[in-house]
């Protein structure tokens, strides 16, 4: 966030620079930061962003939008085993962007970096014509060669999921259609747990560590588990058996599911979960399973991985066809 000019000079400087509490941040009055990792160790870099209409609503509250485009990139690292170090920030926003949008959105994003431990190092800020934009590249650290991959599940791998599947994907059909509230019988308090999944992910930081020490692979959920999982069954040359009767569901997915079946579709491959896939040794899962539990993460084992091609995901015996097996840009 280098200096261009007086507005912009201001800008940063009131809502941003107080997030920059790193040394190597040089207090944004730099063209860059200066970053060094922990002896020992190696740097894992990750990057995602958010477009208004595309990755949320418009009308989103400015602050949490600010804390889900820094925690989708948590749950990256969180997946890798690595623990954060920093992120620099990249925004584009509208004429139309009010001062007191920018006041809320950098509030939310200074309270998640403490609380993840995670300072802004540095980044940009333009205006656009278009649609308001946030990306994020955020920086971890694993002890050097350690990081877990997706390409090293094994045959006879368990296949473990943290957290719950498909909140977010229903919450974000129900934030575009409020009579689905109605239409699922879901109470007050159903509706808003999907909501704020939708709009507030959980990247699961407190599991890092058990995931460097115990899977063999893992990635995070973030375009839906089928089509997640098929990637990291294709990057390690395997297959995987999901039961589907196994696949952990909120009781507000349950609901929505109960009322309208076509809806194990949207909760398997719509996205947005940011909880983590991995795969491990059947002999690691008691050690693992302790360790989630004294994080306050819930882990529930779905299936196996076996020889072959792909992810199959069964019910009483037979597989599953879906018309789109993960969410896609393109």
């Amino acid at each position: 966030m280098a200096e261009r000019g007086s507005a912009e000079d201001r800008l940063i400087a009131r809502y941003f620079k107080p997030l920059a509490t790193a040394p190597g941040a040089l207090g944004l009055t730099d063209d860059a930061a200066v970053l060094t990792p922990p002896s020992g160790c190696d740097l894992v870099l990750t990057t995602d962003g958010v477009i208004a209409g595309v990755h949320f609503m418009p009308n989103d509250p400015p602050g949490l939008i600010a804390r889900k485009v820094l925690r989708m990139n948590l749950s990256d690292l969180a997946a890798k085993g690595a623990k954060p170090l920093g992120f620099l920030l990249t925004v584009a926003l509208p004429e139309s962007i009010e001062e007191t949008w920018i006041a809320a959105f950098a509030k939310g994003l200074g309270e998640d970096a403490e609380a993840y431990g995670c300072p802004l190092l540095g980044g940009d800020t333009d205006h656009t014509p278009g649609p308001l934009s946030a990306t994020v590249a955020a920086f971890g650290t694993v002890p050097q060669g350690k990081m877990v991959r997706r390409s090293t599940a094994k045959p006879g791998d368990v296949v473990v999921v943290t957290g719950m599947i498909g909140d977010a994907a229903l919450g974000l059909l129900k934030q575009k259609d409020n009579i689905l509230q109605k239409r699922w019988q879901l109470s007050v308090e159903q509706s808003d747990h999907l909501k704020v999944r939708y709009l507030l992910p959980e990247p699961r930081t407190a599991l890092a560590e058990a995931v460097l020490q115990h899977a063999a692979a893992a990635m995070d959920v973030s375009d839906g588990l089928v089509g997640d999982l098929a990637k990291l069954c294709h990057a390690s040359g395997v297959a995987a058996e999901v039961d589907v009767s196994r696949v952990p569901l909120s009781d507000a997915a349950q609901a929505a599911l109960a009322a309208d079946p076509t809806l194990i579709e949207t909760i398997l491959t719509g996205g947005d979960d940011y909880e983590i896939v991995l795969t491990l040794a059947p002999q690691r899962f008691d050690a693992f399973r302790a360790a989630a539990q004294k994080a306050d993460v819930e882990i529930t084992d779905i299936g196996r991985v076996v020889a072959g091609e792909g992810a199959q995901f069964l019910r009483n015996g037979n597989a599953l066809a879906f018309a789109h097996r993960s969410y896609s840009h393109f």
